[in-house]
């Protein structure tokens, strides 16, 4: 099996801090995930659409920082066959293929990418119950996308795309001040995760799909009305066509809630280029504030501490 087609979706993102109890209340009674399992200073938080056992992993830290970014394969022999590739291509592993301890259980490799990030994939994870979220219920159905903040993004985007055989839909870019934000997918969704030019490696924002543009905006005026800091939005990206709506979770990690995710012909697709001096390029609906400097500075987050520095590959 090649890298190219062995990632099958996004699983989940960890992530840790301080005010772990803080952390916690905002994401299930306010956000709208669901606790399915937890311990001291940890929690974990599904969305009620996806059979997934869960979307965010919490734990209590002394410091913020992102623990894990997770994604799916088809099969354990997938897992074997992407560790030894990555053995052999000379990338770090946390740890061997083995069974996992997590709710779900499963088959999992984990190994730091080329800025130290710990990267997990796994296979035979059971698949949580679920339901169908239902009309005017402003909850999120899935984990959407997760993206990343880099120093250096062209290597960083270089790397997924060799080692894990990520796709690049689209790149934004600023006029001459070069290209800034790419997009990259493992499936038919425009992106699952992506890559953002700042000044340090970081985590940039995870997104959360509603079940519709009615479901998003019920959702968005939720956390208007309980004063949750609103970062940007609500509007409408081009690239991925994606509905926006930016917060600030109680750690300042940006989340937001998104819905009508491109679906692309990967057969036919061709990347695109846009630029963000076009106001529409970052929001066609034009509801939104102009994307400025205090916008993207704070999506810049703290700089992930203890991150393992493996060379580029």
């Amino acid at each position: 099996m090649s890298n190219s087609s062995l990632i099958t979706h996004l699983r989940h993102i960890d992530i840790a801090m301080p005010n772990f109890a803080e952390q916690r209340r905002f994401y299930t009674e306010l956000w709208g995930l669901t606790e399915t399992a937890g311990d001291t200073g940890v929690s974990f938080l599904a969305a009620e659409g996806s059979p997934e056992q869960y979307v965010v992993r919490l734990r209590e830290a002394a410091r913020k920082r992102t623990d894990l970014i997770a994604f799916g394969a088809a099969e354990a022999d997938g897992v074997d066959a992407l560790a030894a590739q990555l053995a052999a291509q000379g990338v770090r592993l946390v740890h061997e293929p083995k069974s996992l301890d997590t709710p779900g259980g499963g088959y999992a490799v984990r190994f730091y990418d080329n800025e130290g990030r710990v990267v997990e994939v796994s296979a035979d994870v059971a698949a949580r119950r679920h339901r169908k979220v239902e009309a005017r219920e402003p909850v999120p159905v899935r984990l959407s996308h997760v993206l990343m903040n880099s120093p250096t993004p062209e290597a960083t985007v270089a790397w997924y795309i060799k080692h894990l055989g990520f796709r690049l839909s689209d790149t934004m870019c600023l006029g001459d001040r070069g290209e800034i934000m790419w997009f990259l997918r493992c499936n038919a969704f425009h992106h699952s995760f992506g890559i953002v030019r700042g000044p340090h490696a970081a985590f940039h924002h995870a997104s959360f799909e509603m079940r519709g543009i009615d479901e998003f905006m019920r959702g968005t005026g939720r956390m208007r009305r309980l004063g949750i800091e609103r970062l940007w939005g609500p509007g409408r990206h081009r690239a991925g066509d994606n509905s926006f709506s930016y917060f600030l979770d109680r750690a300042g990690n940006t989340v937001e809630y998104t819905t009508e995710l491109e679906i692309l012909d990967e057969d036919t697709w061709h990347p695109r280029l846009f630029d963000l001096r076009d106001p529409a390029n970052a929001d066609q609906w034009g509801t939104a504030e102009e994307m400025d400097e205090f916008i993207a500075a704070e999506s810049h987050n703290d700089v992930d501490p203890g991150l393992f520095k493996a060379p580029p590959m």
